[in-house]
């Protein structure tokens, strides 16, 4: 079904940012994305349905990467309500990553944004909005977003 193009090289250029649906603001944290055999479907392309895998992977990093020293074991960040956009199909052998950026902070929740695009290209595949809360998992119940993460998250992503 699919062939490695001998042609086509893996992606080595940097990652291009870009700014926000919501404009004001780039993307800061952007992580390249495998496509493995079993993401394709018959049709040659990516199911929809890993796409949020994709997102689970590059938010997962990103708070890796903006969080620092959190007790992993003790909290968890869980979804409240997500929805996605599909723009364009995702082949095989693109070459794709992953953009994530917080757009709002309250006081429980905050508000990702993500996209999927191609590097190549830099056509962005989907996008997706998310409301994640804070959940403590002794508690078993939501619990407010401490400061150190309020604080690490506006100076990542550049937020007032």
């Amino acid at each position: 079904m699919y062939k490695e193009n001998p042609s086509r090289p893996p992606h080595t250029t940097p990652l291009p940012t870009r700014e926000g649906l919501e404009g004001g603001s780039l993307f800061h944290h952007i992580i390249p994305l495998q496509i493995r055999f079993n993401d394709v479907d018959k049709f040659g392309h990516v199911n929809n349905s890993v796409f949020f895998q994709f997102y689970d992977t590059a938010k997962t990093e990103y708070f890796a990467t903006a969080c620092k020293n959190v007790d992993w074991e003790q909290v968890a960040i869980v979804v409240a309500h997500i929805e996605s956009d599909f723009m364009a199909q995702v082949k095989a052998g693109d070459h794709i990553a992953g953009r994530t950026r917080v757009t709002h902070i309250g006081h429980k929740s905050f508000h990702l944004e993500q996209e999927l695009f191609d590097v190549d290209t830099e056509e962005v595949k989907s996008r997706c909005t998310s409301v994640m809360v804070l959940y403590d998992l002794n508690k078993r119940q939501t619990v407010p977003l401490p400061d150190n993460w309020v604080n690490d998250i506006r100076a990542y992503d550049n937020l007032p």
